[in-house]
């Protein structure tokens, strides 16, 4: 008989590619996952790994089991699903992700909330990009994570999720007290085509929008200081090094030194919840699409 453990970490391989890679998934060691492997092949009587330069690669025999994996995995996720909904309790492990301005605007207080309702639920959680949180979803690794679109480049979500809208995240430009547009009620993104720019780091999907959006527009930035935390990007603003988009979730004080000007086309980000549609009557899952509404709710 097949043990459901070996087949769980055969699925990891699969989607993960690597052994290291499994592991961090299954949050195991790697000897551990080559155990599980050792024991599945000699359950099976065919050999489901190869050598593939330093790396493995699934034999033919391995990718027949690992697909079958897949299915028998997602058959228990909806069994799972089904004995919670039945119970009526959001109770269990929940594992969850949110890119960094949400993990900070929203998870204090719905993970706060969600232990004070639902003591047997016991969740956890990490940052992650947009991008990454949906894939950990769609791999398995993550049950739920919260995910964002601007208004104007929606993010590509894998098939197999579904998703819940937590609320419309208005952005505004943060300037230098100084800046010649300081006082102004409205501004165009365009008025600061001349300004050097404070982003987000090269690659993540914030500043991939900024460069899209203000190209879009007819103007190539000088991106001067790249910066990961809200909290950085104004500082610099307010030691008068460049301008930047803001977004108000998880925004924080704002320097005395800096003035926030909205944007006239009403630049938004719409933030949402995903998670594997396999597991929609969870109702840890749902409890927590509450708990990020309400959290939601108080932003301004």
């Amino acid at each position: 008989m097949l043990n459901l453990e070996r087949l769980r970490t055969l699925d990891a391989l699969a989607r993960h590619g690597s052994v290291s890679g499994a592991a961090a998934g299954l949050h195991v060691t790697t000897s551990a996952v080559s155990q599980q492997m050792t024991k599945l092949e000699r359950e099976v009587g065919q050999q489901l790994l190869a050598k593939n330069g330093r790396g493995i690669r699934l034999t033919d025999a391995g990718r027949l089991l690992a697909d079958h994996a897949a299915r028998i995995l997602s058959q228990v996720e909806l069994a799972q699903s089904d004995l919670e909904a039945q119970r009526g309790l959001a109770v269990g492990e929940l594992r969850i992700s949110a890119f960094p301005t949400a993990a900070r605007g929203l998870f204090p207080t719905a993970l706060a909330a969600l232990r004070e309702r639902h003591p047997g639920l016991r969740v956890t959680s990490r940052e992650l990009e947009p991008g990454d949180g949906a894939a950990g979803v769609v791999r398995g690794d993550l049950d739920l994570a919260v995910v964002l679109d601007w208004y104007n480049k929606p993010l590509a979500v894998p098939e197999g999720l579904a998703r819940a809208s937590l609320l419309d995240d208005p952005a505004d430009v943060v300037l230098p007290a100084g800046h010649r547009l300081a006082d102004r009620d409205e501004v165009d993104l365009e008025e600061l085509a001349g300004d050097e720019w404070v982003s987000w780091p090269e690659g993540e999907y914030c500043h991939d929008w900024l460069m899209f959006t203000l190209r879009a527009k007819g103007v190539e930035p000088r991106v001067s200081h790249c910066a990961e935390e809200h909290h950085t990007q104004l500082a610099l603003v307010d030691a008068g090094l460049g301008v930047c988009v803001a977004p108000r979730l998880g925004r924080g004080v704002v320097p005395d030194g800096v003035r926030v000007v909205p944007v006239r086309q009403g630049v938004r980000r719409h933030v949402y919840a995903v998670w594997r549609a396999d597991a929609d009557r969870r109702p840890s899952i749902r409890a927590a699409v509450e708990a990020l509404r309400a959290a939601g709710a108080t932003v301004g």
